[in-house]
């Protein structure tokens, strides 16, 4: 029989080892200007940062020519667990996965979720190059650029390899992208747009071969916004010329723009930069969700510059519900996009903050 003393002596070991673990919370790497982004390393994980997000979204064609919107983002979080802290049980990195499918003959998403703490080789975020996994559910680089996506659950599964077609394109000053008036609040930030998609996609138990086209953001950082901001809009266009639009603005909590970017990328290749005065985004159309009461912009024109763009979605109900994961509900949408009244492009509108305000 364990004698109290021995008890006694247990339980403050065990005290004593939560109080260290609660003691030395981490230091989370800041973004700063002036850091090149160097690859492949760069397409990795970057497990000293407090938040990192691979998202990928698409649109997709059916073999009877039927449009499909898909979206399939990871996200790799630190926590404040005490790196020092040796168990392989501590929570120092979760995991977060969200894929949906848009289809306007159901007229709203499909879509799950999936969270874990990273560990024993069920969920990880590698360094080096994109691997990431969370149980049946992943997204890697292969060697030769392509990526290849697998996402598995009751409702939805799709297998889909996404080909580089064109160079990274890196935003805001050499990746350094800014979200705010203070330096800090920022991302280290790059895209690849046009991705060219083949793969097959399974609802209801019936799989179809599609094609497409897709973009991928990588972001990571520390602190990206400003305490008063609520959310965000964000597009990212390919563009029929071949060129690449990706705009956002943050949002204070009466609706006014905090901060705002874009980057044009025509299709010789030329980048144009748009600072916080020159980008604007103006609702044209509203649609309201039956579900959280959350009005969304789902229709805007955007101004960079002189030009105008006009961004309608595929289908108003595109609101994807996380509050099992990363705890919010947005909308994240594929929108047909024009240029000064003509068609342009294909991408994704992603609404942020208008059930609650946005906590990375």
């Amino acid at each position: 029989m364990v004698s109290v003393t021995t008890l006694l002596r247990t339980l403050a070991l065990w005290l004593a080892a939560g109080a260290c673990a609660l003691a030395a919370p981490p230091v989370f790497a800041p973004v700063t200007p002036g850091r090149a982004l160097v690859f492949p390393a760069d397409y990795g994980a970057h497990p000293d940062y407090r938040t990192e997000w691979w998202y990928a979204t698409g649109w997709l064609k059916t073999p009877d020519g039927k449009p499909l919107g898909f979206q399939v983002t990871f996200f790799r979080s630190r926590t404040e667990t005490d790196p020092a802290n040796p168990s392989a049980f501590a929570p120092k990195q979760l995991i977060i996965g969200h894929a949906a499918l848009s289809d306007p003959a159901l007229g709203h998403l499909v879509h799950d979720q999936k969270s874990a703490r990273a560990g024993f080789g069920l969920a990880y975020a590698n360094t080096g190059t994109t691997d990431v996994k969370l149980d049946d559910w992943s997204m890697r680089r292969e060697a030769d650029g392509r990526y290849r996506v697998v996402v598995r659950s009751g409702d939805l599964a799709f297998t889909l390899r996404l080909s580089p077609t064109q160079p990274v394109l890196l935003q805001g000053a050499a990746g350094y992208s800014q979200k705010g008036a203070q330096a800090g609040h920022a991302s280290y930030y790059y895209s690849e747009p046009h991705l060219a998609v083949d793969g097959e996609v399974q609802r209801g138990g019936r799989k179809q071969a599609v094609t497409g086209t897709a973009w991928l953001d990588h972001e990571w950082s520390s602190q990206v916004l400003d305490a008063s901001a609520t959310g965000w809009d964000w597009t990212g266009v390919n563009l029929d010329d071949g060129g690449a639009l990706m705009a956002f603005r943050i949002r204070a909590r009466d609706g006014s723009t905090l901060w705002a970017h874009a980057t044009w990328r025509d299709g010789a290749g030329h980048v144009t930069q748009y600072g916080a005065d020159a980008v604007r985004f103006t609702p044209q159309r509203t649609w309201t969700s039956a579900r959280t009461n959350a009005t969304y912009p789902v229709a805007l024109q955007l101004e960079t510059g002189a030009t105008r763009w006009r961004l309608e979605p595929l289908q108003p109900d595109q609101e994807l519900d996380s509050r099992r994961s990363t705890g919010a509900v947005y909308w994240e949408g594929a929108v047909a996009v024009q240029r000064d009244g003509q068609p342009a492009g294909r991408g994704y509108l992603e609404l942020t903050g208008y059930v609650a305000a946005m906590k990375l």
